[in-house]
């Protein structure tokens, strides 16, 4: 959830809202801005069909209904799919794509603005209030690229909202920067850049709201390539058969994770490497620094009390802006 410092002049900057929450698009051209603006519109048009739970007639809808049975797939979800099943192998299984009944059972069965509110400093349900009927996960998805077709065990609804969003993101900068610009593309929070960077690189104030002003709670730093995303119990959390929800899943449990870290951001090589390890972090708990730490990406951790924690090179709150540089040429899981 990192909101964007404010732009320097020389960038130019425009924002509008899909995919269900903000997006944010910077170049380093201003004359480019428009045209950069349809291309990543267009990416994440097609991603929406293709990827998104809510709409009913998204490509992941239809495959959530046809589960047991065999559906041909576009190119895109395909893509989309593997990017999902490579989190879940890299994570062990805490990235899960094969929760979507899990977050149904936890109330999360449409986009999030429409839930009931939950009450303001309400803590989570614990482990035991919701618990997924199937537990069939992620290794019983069968995608034969060769076929171009999908197979769901029954009972399985998946659910791309771990990684399909900063996908999206590093999409979309990379189209851009094929114009010849640099590129930040911001959605809901999750980062990505693509092409050279401003100088001083981008500005970024890291917050659990990504629709925080820069005044409030947070720390400013800066990337010159690489995404960085935030994922957080903290902001989207909803009232659900009398017990507040939020929706990262423990697949251990099928229910909301417990909250060891209210906040988790990293900076990777991409937003979507950055944006399953924060996400994995959640369902990791109190072995998360050690695991991210092992991954070699630097990373901000929030407890629930308000302390943070930092791991590898991510700066000091007393040293910004400063460059949290993610680490070029690996990926989560390279050792």
């Amino acid at each position: 959830m990192s909101a964007l410092a404010t732009a320097p002049a020389q960038l130019a900057s425009t924002s509008w809202f899909a995919l269900g929450t903000s997006v944010v698009l910077r170049v380093t051209e201003p004359d480019a801005l428009a045209q950069a603006r349809e291309c990543v519109e267009r990416e994440l048009d097609a991603i929406d069909r293709a990827c998104s739970r809510f709409r009913a007639d998204s490509e992941l809808s239809r495959l959530n209904v046809r589960a047991g049975r065999p559906m041909r797939a576009s190119e895109l979800l395909l893509d989309a799919l593997e990017v999902a099943l490579r989190a879940a192998e890299l994570t062990d299984g805490d990235v899960d794509p094969t929760l979507g009944r899990a977050l149904e059972l936890a109330g999360y069965d449409r986009d999030w603005r429409l839930l009931t509110p939950a009450a303001e400093g309400e803590p989570a349900g614990d482990a035991g209030a919701v618990s997924a009927r199937v537990r069939a996960g992620w290794r019983t998805v069968e995608l034969d690229r060769a076929a171009s077709t999908v197979r769901l065990a029954r009972g399985i609804r998946l659910d791309l909202g771990a990684t399909a969003k900063a996908w999206a993101a590093d999409r979309a900068a990379a189209a851009v920067a094929l114009g010849g610009c640099g590129a930040l593309v911001s959605i809901g929070g999750d980062i990505a850049t693509a092409g050279p960077a401003p100088a001083g690189g981008w500005l970024i104030r890291v917050t659990e709201d990504h629709r925080s002003a820069p005044s409030q709670p947070g720390q400013t730093i800066s990337i010159s390539s690489g995404g960085l995303a935030t994922s957080s119990t903290a902001v989207r959390r909803w009232s659900h058969e009398g017990r507040t929800m939020h929706h990262i899943i423990d697949p251990a449990s099928g229910a909301p994770v417990r909250e060891t870290w209210r906040t988790v951001s990293v900076a990777a090589a991409s937003c979507t490497d950055a944006n399953i390890a924060a996400t994995a972090a959640l369902v990791r708990g109190a072995e998360a620094t050690a695991w991210l730490a092992a991954q070699h990406l630097p990373a901000r951790l929030l407890d629930a009390d308000g302390n943070v924690t930092t791991v590898g090179s991510w700066p000091d709150a007393g040293a910004e802006p400063d460059d949290a540089r993610p680490p070029r040429g690996e990926r989560i899981g390279a050792r």
